[in-house]
């Protein structure tokens, strides 16, 4: 049996992350913040939102020096995630010293857009150039209602920004809820179709902090492609797409576009992932929907050398589940919302 001692052992870059089913890990998903500046009713409860205090959130030497462990290990992509990353202050400071990291091939940002438009240029200077922004719905009163904000064109703002900087590839990630956005959908597909942006709609997951979930909530991805289907163009499968990949690629048959789909309950795709993350708050989670986590700033805090680092890094990933199960009357949501845990 393997254990934390023997696994310490070995050099760090000596074993690809490899778990007990045999998936290898090279993605990095790292969150800088659990604060945010809306109030998406899924994720948030609109008021006395617990954060964790100031003091317990990694510095970004410390997230740093996780990530340059991690990427000694195999790991090529990273994904700096919140709550919303972009409320942390001097944020292009640590995508410089992410950028910077010998080995590291692909640095995306996923954020609500809203300060977008502000940091963009610093964000494009510090070496970033993927991007994915959180939108739901294209009707300003839809916006509010979903968010408590009155910020769409904040964020409309923000992903022209973007696009004239230069940002590539830019997706929009949505929010599929429903009996809610179900006219939200076209809309958002022809914007897509418009600005050459893949609109990717995730199905509505149970990791909201009021226990609101249920699947009769969830607007599936079948649903969705019907509906596109219909009213725009038929959907083809792109062919030949990275299997860990978490998004479902689509194209349209008039040849306008693309769109994607995480359908994460009515298509798990838990045996191909590929993903370890790391909390503001320095815990290590194997899967979004883990229900235990793996301290590691103690040891940043503690003088542990690298290979400590890395044990720990190794240890995670030794132990992941096969699966979620949220289709199994086995499935327990996490103890920690999304906002907490990283998007």
């Amino acid at each position: 049996m393997t254990t934390l001692t023997s696994i310490a052992d070995q050099p760090i870059g000596s074993q690809p992350l490899v778990d007990t089913f045999g998936r290898l890990h090279d993605n990095l998903r790292i969150s800088v913040t659990d604060r945010c500046n809306v109030r998406c009713f899924y994720c948030m409860p609109e008021e006395d939102v617990k954060y964790a205090p100031r003091e317990e959130i990694l510095s970004f030497e410390e997230i740093e020096r996780v990530a340059r462990v991690a990427v000694s290990m195999g790991v090529t992509k990273i994904r700096v995630t919140g709550g919303e990353p972009l409320v942390r202050k001097d944020l292009p400071v640590l995508i410089a010293k992410l950028c910077a990291i010998p080995g590291v091939r692909d640095i995306a940002l996923t954020t609500n857009g809203v300060l977008l438009a502000r940091h963009a240029q610093a964000l494009y200077d510090a070496g970033l150039r993927r991007l994915n922004v959180h939108l739901d719905t294209l009707d300003r009163a839809r916006f509010l209602k979903i968010t408590r904000r009155d910020d769409l064109g904040k964020v409309l703002e923000g992903i022209e920004t973007a696009q004239r900087l230069g940002f590539s590839p830019i997706k929009i990630n949505a929010v599929a809820v429903k009996n809610l956005v179900e006219s939200d959908i076209v809309p958002l597909a022809r914007y897509g179709r418009e600005q050459g942006i893949e609109i990717r709609f995730i199905e509505f997951m149970p990791l909201d902090s009021q226990g609101l979930w249920a699947r009769e909530n969830v607007l599936s991805a079948d649903e969705i492609i019907e509906t596109l289907s219909r009213e725009i163009s038929p959907l083809v499968e792109i062919p030949d797409r990275d299997p860990r990949a978490p998004a479902t690629d689509y194209r349209y048959a008039d040849g306008v576009g693309s769109v994607g789909f995480i359908a994460s309950v009515t298509r798990p795709f838990c045996l191909n992932c590929n993903r370890v993350r790391l909390t503001s708050d320095g815990k290590l989670r194997y899967c979004l929907f883990a229900i235990e986590e793996t301290d590691v700033r103690a040891l940043l805090r503690s003088g542990a050398p690298d290979s400590e680092i890395a044990a720990t890094i190794r240890e995670t990933v030794h132990k992941k589940w096969l699966g979620h199960e949220i289709n199994s009357a086995k499935f327990i949501a996490p103890p920690r919302p999304m906002y907490a845990i990283g998007g």
